[in-house]
């Protein structure tokens, strides 16, 4: 239809032309849809707002209430069999190379789209071209292409368009996002940061960060981490276009204080989960110190136990199999050191799990908790211990 188009480009000049594009959609899902239709974290001016959904329309077909609504219940579910897509509960491959079609049958579940895709555009826009005509915009995209690029560069710079969001996002940033990387924070789900520099994703490669504060407008933490998508939103924010609402709180560390107060006990809920990272990172030395110990003196079956229930020993009891439970009470019942700082480390995190406690009690089950840790005689305790009264707003 078109034999040649409108620019007539070298190799290297279609390539990065859809470079280009590609990162435009990036950036339309990391702060339209995501930081700011999902999760609030930020009000967009009405012209980048418009351009974006104007975009994904043309680039994805996408309907901002289907998109909100399932990730939303991807933070509510999260690594649960209600989960949209968790590679933990449904494989690595199914959610890396399978993404798309979990996120399609997601979305046709009225009661998904009902509970969770409030609050999102329901304008004259959405109502009569967006959302009934979301392969129409595809359509108009390939036409597009094909004027301004000609008939095979238009056609193939058209299908990496199609599926750079369905592979990045729905697969690599759902899948490998829940199954390697390393973890600034030990929140409760199995989220990771793929790299410290988020670029190729928009910053969604920072995706423990996320988890950990989902409601900050920026994901990165770390000074060593990048995250582009923050830039943008700060530039738009200096064009008067974006206004931030919402930021992870960025740690700070002080002497440590002679007494726990108020003050201690804020900061270190505020910090909570960099509070379990840090511990875990104790609990990690402590058991690498007892497994060597109690090696020698193991049967087969306690031996295998104690493999198996390395990664294990910081997830609450609640969460584990029966066959994990009861592969962890072997190994605690052979090591009086593990046993102790297992059950501290769950006693650590009722300081901001639901609870009737005032803040006085919670203030004195802090105090004891940190007299017992000091008194252990258990190195990796005593350190920490002095590291909680660190921690400050």
């Amino acid at each position: 239809m078109f034999p040649s188009g409108v620019f007539d480009l070298p190799w290297w000049g279609y390539l990065l032309a859809v470079l280009v594009m590609t990162h435009v959609t990036i950036a339309a899902v990391t702060i339209y849809l995501h930081r700011h239709q999902a999760h609030r974290a930020l009000d967009l001016g009405p012209l980048p707002s418009h351009f974006f959904r104007f975009w994904l329309w043309l680039t994805t077909g996408m309907v901002t209430k289907e998109w909100a609504a399932i990730h939303r219940k991807h933070h509510a579910k999260c690594e649960t069999v209600d989960d949209p897509h968790s590679p933990q509960v449904l494989g690595l491959n199914r959610v890396l190379w399978g993404g798309v079609f979990l996120y399609v049958k997601e979305s046709r579940l009225a009661e998904t789209m009902e509970r969770y895709g409030h609050g999102t555009p329901d304008d004259w826009l959405e109502r009569h071209i967006y959302t009934p005509g979301q392969k129409l915009g595809i359509v108009l995209m390939l036409a597009i292409d094909l004027a301004l690029f000609g008939l095979v560069p238009g056609a193939l710079i058209w299908g990496v368009q199609m599926i750079w969001i369905p592979f990045w996002a729905a697969g690599v940033i759902n899948g490998v996002g829940h199954f390697w990387g390393y973890r600034n924070f030990a929140c409760s789900d199995a989220s990771t940061n793929i790299v410290p520099w988020g670029i190729l994703i928009g910053g969604e490669e920072l995706h423990n960060n996320h988890h950990a504060y989902a409601t900050s407008a920026r994901l990165s933490n770390k000074w060593y981490e990048f995250d582009i998508g923050w830039l943008y939103i700060r530039l738009l924010e200096m064009l008067g276009q974006a206004r931030v609402k919402k930021v992870a709180p960025t740690l700070r560390l002080t002497r440590a204080r002679q007494a726990v107060d108020l003050d201690t006990l804020q900061a270190i809920i505020t910090h909570r989960y960099d509070v379990m990272a840090k511990y875990m990172k104790s609990l990690r030395q402590i058991y690498r110190e007892e497994a060597g110990k109690l090696k020698a003196s193991l049967d087969a079956n306690t031996l295998k136990a104690l493999e198996a229930i390395k990664r294990r020993l910081g997830d609450d009891v609640e969460t584990l199999s029966p066959q994990d439970r009861r592969q962890l009470d072997a190994v605690l019942a052979k090591s009086s050191r593990l046993l102790l700082v297992v059950e501290m480390r769950r006693e650590l995190a009722a300081l901001w799990q639901r609870s009737t406690a005032t803040q006085e009690e919670l203030i004195a089950r802090l105090q004891d908790w940190c007299r017992r840790a000091e008194a252990s005689g258990i190195r990796q305790l005593e350190e920490f211990s002095l590291r909680l009264r660190s921690y400050a707003l």
